[in-house]
């Protein structure tokens, strides 16, 4: 009986050595495993990168147009008021000592237009000045008698603006406020209205234009302007950021001035061309061709924001012809 019991449960053992099965993976397949998952996942990361970077330079660039698009406009209704523009010889006065440039920041004031606390104008150089009459409403108080007694109510006045539009450049991004590129500063003084019992007054460093000088044209009369003083309360106040120190080179004309039509000597070129910000000026028909570039590019990145052929998509560019219609009666 013994005998057979042993029989038997030594043949189950037998049995069940010989059902069990051992699961598992070698070294060798887990290594040929992990070699295909990075062939696999390696192209794929690549490819969701490049998207997800196509994506945000698309953006940065829909962007761009629409703050170039938007700082263009606003430079256009600003100089549709103007009354008088300076060229280049206005502004820089080629044939004299010292043009309007002289007289506004950076040479003169003290304020963001400068890097730390020095003064060059390379990196804050005007591009578009002049002259505007400007609405200003509410500010002349007027008088009158009635049979209730004295009545005082406000009307609407004109006074002159001097505007200043720069191409302001961050070398080596010195300030960390804005970007690498190059940024579209706005100046402006204002005089008081001419009026009796006026609302307000000029702003300081405001010298009305000298538009008593007898026997001068227009031109001359605004080239001998002098601020009245250089303690400017006015800043360089930025209008739009992220324009491009790079660009293709506009085809020249046959011109002098390298700026399309016209005549020499005017237009006049007023800036680079291969910058992002730049202007053709006609100062004796108050006309301007203004044109600025965009960098999407310095939105996403800190290098490769020079521009070329195959990036010039991430460099939108605007430009507009304004005519000035202050409608100034003295020419």
């Amino acid at each position: 009986m013994m005998s057979s019991l042993k029989f038997i449960l030594s043949t189950q053992l037998k049995r069940s050595s010989i059902n069990k099965i051992t699961s598992g993976f070698t070294l060798i397949e887990l290594l040929a495993a992990i070699i295909l998952a990075v062939l696999i996942i390696t192209p794929l990361m690549g490819f969701m990168i490049s998207v997800m970077d196509s994506d945000r330079k698309e953006q940065a660039k829909a962007t761009t147009e629409q703050e170039t698009q938007a700082a263009l406009d606003y430079i256009s209704r600003d100089l549709e008021q103007a009354l008088y523009i300076y060229d280049a010889d206005g502004v820089n006065r080629i044939s004299s000592a010292s043009g309007i440039a002289d007289q506004i920041p950076p040479t003169k004031g003290t304020d963001n237009c400068r890097v730390g606390s020095g003064n060059n104008p390379s990196v804050c150089t005007p591009i578009l000045v002049f002259w505007k009459r400007e609405w200003k409403p509410n500010s002349v108080n007027v008088s009158f008698t009635n049979p209730n007694g004295t009545t005082t109510v406000q009307d609407d006045g004109f006074a002159y603006s001097l505007v200043a539009y720069y191409l302001i450049t961050n070398p080596n991004k010195a300030n960390s406020n804005w970007s690498r590129e190059a940024r579209i500063g706005r100046f402006q003084i204002t005089g008081a209205v001419s009026a009796a019992n006026v609302n307000g007054t000029a702003d300081a460093g405001y010298k009305s234009p000298p538009l008593d000088k007898s026997g001068a044209n227009l031109k001359a009369k605004m080239n001998q302007w002098l601020a009245d003083t250089a303690n400017y309360t006015q800043r360089v106040e930025t209008l739009v950021d992220y324009i491009s120190t790079t660009g293709p080179t506009i085809p020249n004309s046959a011109v002098s001035t390298d700026c399309p039509g016209g005549s020499a000597p005017s237009p006049q070129l007023i800036g680079s061309k291969t910058s992002g910000f730049f202007a053709c000026v006609d100062a004796d028909k108050v006309l301007a061709q203004v044109y600025i570039r965009g960098n999407a590019l310095a939105r996403v990145q800190d290098n490769n924001l020079t521009y070329s052929p195959g990036n010039r998509n991430y460099f939108p560019s605007v430009s507009a012809q304004i005519q000035g219609r202050g409608n100034l009666s003295t020419k």
